[in-house]
């Protein structure tokens, strides 16, 4: 993680060619139209996670943690800044090459798991490898190993309407592995769970960014659950309104 200075803004960091961090955005800028003028969603925003961190990304809403969030996770080009996924900049990448890179380097984890009804929750992982033309003995071992680590191995025939909100939302974290990302964009985890399952959840997230490596980056609205992770970044009007700082 790079932090800064209370009163300044956050650093530059400039991928090496030996060990590219995972997540680096750089003075980013996203603006779109609105009637006669334009929206400035994000002010030149500069965050970089390195591997194994897990960063809090907090704020009101309407701050920009979602355009963020889809800047990042390579859904919207940025008017502006660098974009850099495991020391690629995805700025010059057609929409083919640009799709690839999201598909095998970023796990995205959404407020809702969206889970398909008709699947069990093995088929929800197996279903993302065979998109990616991964040998389907291969994907079948690959998601039993993943739902073991989630918890869920016993469950894993099990369809979306026979699980709880909480395994639902695991089946969600075990998917967006499936790709062996770097990176893990985390949307409100916890917003549909109570207390309890949402401790749980936030818990295995720092598991996984732990055991996986993956830079994670999870916004939420519970800040009861910051401790967890290893920083906090805390957007307003779609700048990072204060130095992206340590937790603890």
């Amino acid at each position: 993680m790079t932090f800064t200075s209370p009163g300044q803004p956050a650093a530059a960091v400039v991928p090496s060619a030996s060990r590219p961090l995972p997540l680096n955005l750089v003075s980013v800028t996203l603006e779109y139209p609105d009637g006669d003028g334009t929206v400035r969603a994000l002010d030149s925003v500069s965050l970089a996670v390195q591997a194994g961190q897990m960063v809090s990304l907090v704020g009101p809403s309407g701050s920009g943690k979602s355009s963020l969030l889809a800047v990042a996770a390579t859904l919207t080009r940025p008017t502006d800044g660098l974009v850099a996924i495991g020391g690629t900049d995805v700025a010059g990448l057609p929409d083919r090459e640009l799709t690839a890179l999201r598909r095998d380097r970023v796990g995205i984890i959404f407020q809702q798991p969206n889970l398909l009804a008709s699947l069990t929750a093995a088929e929800q992982l197996i279903i993302g490898d065979h998109l990616r033309r991964k040998p389907l003995r291969a994907a079948r071992r690959k998601a039993a190993e993943l739902l073991d680590v989630v918890g869920l191995a016993a469950s894993a025939d099990k369809r979306p309407h026979q699980l709880s909100g909480g395994q639902r939302q695991r089946v969600n974290i075990a998917r967006a592995l499936m790709g062996d990302p770097s990176v893990l964009l985390v949307d409100e985890p916890t917003a549909a769970l109570d207390h309890e399952r949402s401790e749980s959840v936030v818990r295995l997230l720092r598991r996984v960014t732990d055991e996986f490596r993956v830079a994670t980056v999870m916004v939420t609205h519970d800040t009861e659950f910051v401790p967890l992770t290893d920083a906090v970044a805390t957007m307003r009007d779609g700048r990072l309104s204060a130095p992206v700082v340590p937790v603890g």
